[in-house]
């Protein structure tokens, strides 16, 4: 089954994004941390991680570069999911690995569909 890592401190966010992915025959994992996300993309090894930037021990920046400079860990897709919506913010967000910036607010069918996108390899 295809596997979806949501990172967000939010559990709010977390839910509504679990639910909806859920909805469409995905597995979904979560982290509420950068650093938790590192370890468990490591032992996980999901299909794609949803990681927002703003989050306690661990930024969802640093988590990023962290994933991609892993070796066991650095082919798996980031897509960076926040509310920081600033041109440099998403510009940092690639740089760290991610393949795409989604800001929040979103609907729940913009999200599954750029999942779907990228997880069939047409994202």
């Amino acid at each position: 089954m295809t596997t979806v890592m949501i990172v967000d401190d939010e559990p709010d966010i977390r839910r509504l994004v679990s639910f909806s992915l859920k909805r469409h025959g995905l597995e979904v994992i979560e982290a509420n941390d950068g650093l938790s996300a590192c370890a468990m993309a490591e032992t996980e090894k999901p299909d794609l991680i949803l990681m927002d930037v703003m989050m306690p021990i661990m930024n969802g920046f640093e988590a990023s570069r962290r994933i991609k400079e892993n070796p066991a860990t650095a082919g798996i897709p980031i897509v960076m999911l926040s509310a920081k919506s600033q041109t440099y913010e998403q510009e940092q967000g690639l740089q760290t690995g991610a393949i795409q910036y989604i800001t929040k607010p979103f609907t729940p069918a913009e999200l599954v569909g750029q999942v779907t996108s990228h997880l069939s390899g047409k994202g």
